[in-house]
């Protein structure tokens, strides 16, 4: 059984987030959507509010899990015996950071990282562009799931 986890902090999901998940979906068996705690971030969106989102925006598909964790991804691939990490890519700076961190974690580890492209539609879309958006009251409905345009 192929397993992947595609960690972030998801402060929101957004709809370039559902585009790679929703893609991903045939390569595995299970994915865990994986919401990191960082106690030195500053969210806009409680743990709760974000694990919420997730499972609205994919209750209807069983394979997929949600699960929280703190410290470093390999080990919670470990714990939970993942075989990937799976990541989405926007742009040339993303390849060359997330390059970097994927090295890093199969040296660790032995997992390797498996990436999707974002889909021209969503490439421009990130989570900190919502939250600068719904910093100034606007509309962020063209850029997140339902779920989340529903409790703002």
């Amino acid at each position: 059984m192929k397993k992947a986890v595609f960690p972030g902090s998801f402060d929101p999901i957004t709809l370039g987030h559902v585009d790679i998940i929703n893609r991903a979906m045939p390569l595995f068996d299970e994915l865990i959507i994986s919401i990191g705690i960082n106690d030195t971030k500053n969210y806009r969106f409680s743990l709760e509010e974000r694990v919420a989102f997730i499972k609205k925006t994919f209750s209807h598909i069983p394979n997929i899990k949600i699960k929280t964790y703190s410290g470093l991804t390999t080990e919670f691939c470990r714990e939970i015996k993942a075989d990937f990490i799976l990541r989405g890519l926007r742009n040339p700076a993303d390849f060359e950071f997330e390059k970097a961190i994927a090295i890093t974690n199969r040296k660790l580890t032995g997992i390797d990282t498996v990436f999707l492209l974002t889909s021209a539609d969503t490439a421009f879309i990130s989570s900190s562009i919502v939250r600068d958006i719904l910093k100034h009251n606007g509309d962020v409905s063209k850029f997140v799931p339902v779920a989340v345009n529903k409790s703002l």
